[in-house]
This record gives structure tokens, C-alpha cells and sequence, in this order.
């Protein structure tokens, strides 16, 4: 990278925040947290904190029709979704839209009587409606590949960029930006469209040299430029909710996080093994802007299906899950968990962090996520396959407090016994049945509102 400077002329940075604390990690971590509260721009989002359900994950695999979203739409209102996001694969009349994206036009086969039946269903069902959308990118065999000019492209030595098969628009040209900008006034003003899911699946490399001092400055101007596309966009549609997928947790920055109102943590399509990337995932994210998968299915075992659903409430709950296939009593317990997590989303955009078995590996059997505020602490516990029969959890803020632990999810399942010593400030829980994949969500309280 460099960029040359003529007299007179400046050059700004990227930001950087950087915390310290005398209190260790929680001290940092708190304090990154505040900060972070700090750059996100304000919308109602914020204060909301909706249920979204989206058709992706070990569900529809980008693959929607209106056969398949009709019965899925009318099952995820039923559990409580409040935004219900259509995923890949809505633009295109076959199975391979991979490198002919880029018009953004619904898919004619796929929604014989247009996509606006199911739009209208989930509007029907009290839902926001949402699509995924891929801006940034422009397949080798979309329409739009010829209807651009090459200088909206990225490109080096005068050759646009390519990478698996699909070219990377210049935020920088007009072009690009009018084309996005028609998009997604198209999308939110002709379809009613309230939720983008922004996703970014391509790695454009050192950058363009186009214009540009060095393929790095090149790229950081597309950068900007892309941020400055975001503000117009939220100027011009203010209530549009905003998630940052980027092939499920790619640019988890806050020049963009501050802009985007959620993150999709991560693809991972293993329930068994997501904990870990929930648990950690406000080291990085607000907790109210994290939005971890849960994926029950209708073949999972009691236990199985709460594990999954407990990982998605301790941040922003983004269900997935054949709900249409499920028998009532799996529903009742979705509902139960979306309901349970109503309870407690006004309190998460006030949390901070802790991680009460410390910050886990990849393979550890026992996990923990608390998230506290004033004299209420919320505590995810999850345990893995091989895991000891009992945790032992340290919550040094309630050291010589009196508390009161209560289960918040799963409420119809054995209840696990809880040792509180507070002295130590350590609570120790036990499975009342050795089950390979458990998982609780408790509300801790205390007389007294903590330091």
C-alpha cells in the first residue's frame, strides 16, 4: 500500500480502538463493549432486537420455491418470528445462480405466481419481509457483466478481477452505485422488502489499481466509498433493517458493524459444534447485535433440539429449522425458547460479557456465556459429548451475594440442580440426566444491583 501526496494535500487513517483495564479481561472487554455501544448509529432495530428466521441454514440450502416457503413461512410465524428472511437462490430459475448474479430480478419458476405471494404471506403472518442480497458482486454470466462499464469493476493491469467466477463492482464509478442504489429502492419500494441480509462470499485480493496510487489505496477507496453507500442507504430508507453476513462472520469490523444493525456469526452447520462461536462471539460483537444460529429439526431428541435453541439466545435469535415438519410439542418448545428470549432482549443491549469458564477452546465439554447487568446476570451453560458430570462456574461480580437462580429455557425438560456458594462466587450445575448434547439458559438476580 501507499498512497502519494501532493503539497497541501492529507491523508486520514482507519480507526482504531484499542482498551485497557486494570481489572483483566472482564475490565477490557467491558470497556470495548461501552465503546462499541458508542458507534452504532441509532434505529429502532436497536431497541426491538426482533426474531428473524431465515429459510437458509440446513433448511432450504438455497433452494426456495413458493411450495417449500408457504407452510415454512405460516410455521416460523407460529413459533414467534418477527422477520422472516428469504435466502439465496430467490433470483434465479435453476440450481446454479452462483456466477449469474447481479440483476437481482425474482426468479419467474421458482414463483410461478411472482415472489410477491410469499412476500405477501409473511406480511400476512405480521412479519417483516427480507431477501438476501449479495451487493458487491456481479456473476461472469449475469446480464450485468456487459450492461457496466469495465471501470466499475475492480481490476488490475486493465483487467477486471475475477474470483470463482464472479466479478467485484468499484464502489468508487457512479455506475455501480446507481445500479445498487436501483436495487434496492426496487426491492424495499415495489416488493416492501424491510431486511436485507448483506452477504459477501468473494476475497477481491490486494485491490484495483485503477485510479488508484497502489492496489491498496485503490482498495481502501472502494471501502469508503462502500460505507458512504451505506449511509445514503439508511438516509433514504431509515427503518430497512441491516444484517452483515459476509459468509457468516468475514468484515466483523465496526466500520461496518457500526452501519449494520446484525452479524451473522458464522455458517457452521454442526449444532455440536456452534457453542463455541456463540460463547465467544462478544469478544468481537455487541450481544445484541450477534446473531447466532439455531436450527432445531423435527429428527432431533428433546435435549438436541433445546442445545440448539439455547445457543442462539444469549445474542440475537436467528432461527432456522424445518418448523413445518415438526410434531406440536417440538413447535411448543421453539415457541417456548423465542418466548423465553422476549423476556430478556430488552436487557441485552445494557450486558456485558463474562465468560465464567474462562474464553473456550474448539473441543472443550463444558461452555458458558453470562451475560450481566445492574442485579441481573443471564447464563447460557452448554455440555458437549465426554463432558464431567458436573460444572463448577466462577461469577466473581456476585462474590458474598445471596442470589436467585432461576431456569429460563428449557422450562418442560428435567431441570438440572444448582449449588450456589458465595463465597466463592461459584455455582455449580448438574444434569439430572447424562445426556450427551444438554444445554440451559438461567436468569441469576440479586437483592442488590452489582458493581
Amino acid at each position: 500500500w501507499q498512497q502519494q501526496l501532493q503539497p497541501g494535500d492529507s491523508f486520514t487513517t482507519v480507526p482504531v480502538s484499542v482498551a485497557v483495564s486494570c481489572a483483566g479481561l472482564a475490565g477490557a472487554v467491558a470497556a470495548l463493549t461501552g465503546h462499541r455501544r458508542t458507534l452504532v448509529r441509532p434505529h429502532r432495530d436497536r431497541l426491538t432486537l426482533p426474531v428473524v428466521f431465515n429459510d437458509y441454514m440446513n433448511t432450504l440450502m438455497g433452494d426456495p420455491t413458493t411450495a417449500k416457503l408457504l407452510p415454512l413461512v405460516d410455521a416460523a410465524a407460529d413459533a414467534g418470528a418477527e422477520i422472516f428472511c428469504v435466502d439465496a437462490g430467490w433470483y434465479d430459475n435453476d440450481l446454479n445462480w452462483w456466477d449469474s448474479v447481479g440483476e437481482w430480478q425474482p426468479s419467474r419458476t421458482r414463483f410461478p405466481r411472482g415472489i410477491e405471494e410469499v412476500l405477501t404471506r409473511i406480511r400476512d403472518r405480521d412479519m417483516v419481509p427480507g431477501l438476501w442480497l449479495e451487493p458487491e458482486v456481479i456473476g461472469v454470466r449475469s446480464p450485468m457483466a456487459d450492461k457496466l462499464p469495465p471501470e466499475a469493476f475492480l481490476q488490475r493491469g486493465g483487467t477486471r478481477l475475477v474470483e470463482h467466477d464472479r466479478y467485484h463492482l468499484d464502489l468508487r464509478h457512479p455506475a455501480a452505485v446507481a445500479h445498487l442504489d436501483e436495487v434496492v429502492d426496487r426491492l424495499v419500494e415495489q416488493l416492501g422488502v424491510g431486511y436485507l441480509k448483506l452477504d459477501y462470499n468473494i476475497d477481491p485480493g490486494t485491490g484495483t489499481d485503477l485510479d488508484a496510487d497502489s492496489v491498496g489505496a485503490g482498495l481502501l477507496a472502494h471501502n469508503r466509498a462502500h460505507l458512504g453507500w451505506l449511509d445514503r442507504l439508511h438516509h433514504r430508507h431509515p427503518d430497512l433493517i441491516l444484517e452483515n453476513c459476509a459468509s457468516g462472520g468475514m468484515r466483523m469490523d465496526y466500520a461496518l458493524l457500526s452501519r449494520m444493525q446484525l452479524q451473522s456469526t458464522s455458517d457452521q452447520q454442526d449444532y455440536r459444534r456452534y457453542p463455541p462461536i456463540a460463547v465467544t462471539a462478544p469478544m468481537s460483537v455487541l450481544p445484541e447485535q450477534s446473531a447466532n444460529w439455531a436450527y432445531p429439526q423435527p429428527d432431533m431428541p428433546d435435549e438436541q433440539l433445546a442445545f440448539t435453541l439455547c445457543t442462539g439466545m444469549l445474542g440475537r435469535l436467528y432461527l432456522s429449522g424445518r418448523l413445518d415438519a415438526m410434531r406440536p410439542d417440538q413447535l411448543r418448545a421453539v415457541r417456548d425458547a423465542v418466548e423465553a428470549y422476549r423476556g430478556i432482549r430488552a436487557d441485552l443491549a445494557d450486558t456485558v460479557p463474562l465468560w465464567p469458564l474462562g474464553l473456550p477452546a474448539w473441543n472443550d465439554p463444558w461452555l458458558s456465556l453470562a451475560l450481566r447487568r445492574q442485579n441481573v446476570t443471564y447464563l447460557g451453560v452448554w455440555r458437549r459429548d465426554d463432558a464431567d458430570r458436573s460444572a463448577t462456574l466462577r461469577l466473581p461480580h456476585l462474590t458474598g451475594q445471596q442470589v436467585t437462580v432461576e431456569l429460563l429455557h428449557p422450562r418442560h425438560l428435567s431441570p438440572w440442580t444448582c449449588t450456589w456458594v458465595p463465597a466463592t462466587a461459584t455455582l455449580t450445575v448438574t444434569p439430572t440426566r447424562p445426556e450427551p448434547f444438554t444445554a440451559r439458559i438461567f436468569r441469576i438476580a440479586t437483592d442488590a444491583p452489582t458493581p
